[in-house]
């Protein structure tokens, strides 16, 4: 028998910038011909429609910035503009059409395909990339506080097929991102609140002080001071990266996926409500189970549950929705049948990350349903309590 070893080095730069497209910023062109400075790089761009609309002068801009780095980056064809959401990753369209593009274009391993948007078009653009030639230069530019404090930098893609989250997908680093903070100034409070959630996610499976920062900064954060995002932001794309970097399983070949605490309610819940929740709602909502059942179980105290379900409230983060409620012929919710499709995403036994404390998480291989039951009865308790109170739930 010959055993056959191969290592393989990745590396790319994530830069927290503003105004990536204004001609005196060179952080873009700088990325993209980083390895050969010297010659002029084809490039194609996908723009997110939302995104498109939100900035009418962005074609512009980009044709502009373009011209004034033409000795470095010549621009294939014009923009080409798709719509962003998760539907862009459930529908098989999109896709074609941007693997046709590339086709089209005839952007080789050399090239580079530029996508501006939010965390699904990223993740449809970077499957494609990803797979024409067995791999073109994807460089993210994400435009929303979820894609840039989690998503856009990592290193998964993918899309959604036979009703499962991300059942299609590669782990494919990108070549560059691209953090603009200007991008963040045109998104609605509620999606400024869903990308929030990753950032607690984070806080609370690996950063107790930063969660105490939200704690204390929450004010601003939910009215979406700049200043406040953007340390946000950076400080949970790093907690992210150290993660992917120093775990010793960049590509998920293990069972234990920490950076997925609370998504295997998530991810379900997504597909309960076709889409209607926003992937960080889901995400807050699967953040509040797992931190109640760890509750239940003996592992975190009260106290740090209230800390973390206020927060979340406080940001305008949802803990509940009804389709917590669908239930299976049988009586049993839709929502468990979650744990068995993330086991089969992850491969090998169950493996979910709970809470031990604050800033702690700790890896289980099993979760008693009797205890399940109990946490969605207590958020479902929470719930109705705000509504007799009159606070309105951010999702119904």
């Amino acid at each position: 028998m010959h055993l056959q070893r191969i290592a393989v080095t990745f590396d790319y730069p994530i830069y927290f910038t503003t105004d990536v497209f204004a001609p005196g910023n060179s952080d873009l062109v700088d990325a993209i011909s980083r390895r050969e400075p010297e010659r002029c790089h084809r490039i194609g761009i996908i723009i997110d429609q939302g995104v498109a609309d939100a900035w009418p002068s962005l074609l512009e801009d980009i044709d502009q910035y373009v011209r004034h780095h033409c000795a470095r980056l010549e621009l294939a064809c014009a923009p080409l503009v798709l719509p962003g959401g998760e539907s862009v990753k459930n529908d098989p369209a999109p896709l074609r059409t941007v693997l046709a593009e590339l086709n089209a274009i005839g952007l080789d391993r050399q090239s580079a395909v530029v996508c501006v948007g939010g965390g699904a078009l990223l993740d449809m653009v970077g499957y494609a990339a990803a797979t024409a030639h067995r791999g073109i230069r994807m460089v993210r530019v994400p435009t929303t506080v979820l894609s840039q404090d989690d998503s856009g930098v990592g290193v998964k893609n993918g899309i959604n097929a036979f009703g499962k989250k991300n059942f299609l997908g590669t782990f494919a680093p990108p070549f560059a991102v691209l953090n603009d903070s200007r991008f963040l100034e045109s998104l609605s409070r509620r999606d400024l609140a869903a990308g929030m959630a990753e950032a607690v996610k984070v806080a609370l499976i690996r950063d107790a002080a930063f969660f105490w920062w939200l704690v204390e900064h929450a004010g601003d954060l939910a009215a979406g001071h700049p200043a406040a995002l953007e340390l946000l932001v950076r400080r949970s794309a790093e907690l992210h990266l150290e993660h992917i970097a120093g775990s010793g399983d960049p590509f998920e070949m293990g069972s234990a996926r920490p950076l997925d605490f609370g998504h295997w309610a998530a991810h379900k819940l997504e597909s309960l409500t076709a889409h209607q929740l926003l992937h960080g709602e889901a995400v807050a909502i699967g953040i509040a189970i797992d931190s109640w059942y760890s509750a239940e179980c003996g592992l975190l105290d009260p106290p740090a549950l209230e800390a973390l379900l206020a927060l979340m409230e406080r940001l305008g983060l949802p803990l509940w929705n009804d389709a917590l409620d669908a239930r299976a012929e049988d009586g049993r919710r839709l929502v468990l049948d979650g744990l068995g499709e993330f086991r089969e995403h992850l491969g090998g036994e169950l493996t979910v990350t709970l809470l031990q404390e604050i800033g702690r998480g700790i890896e289980v291989h099993a979760m008693a349903e009797p205890l399940l039951e109990r946490a969605v009865e207590g958020l479902r308790r929470r719930a109705m309590m705000r509504y007799c109170a009159g606070t309105v739930p951010a999702v119904a």
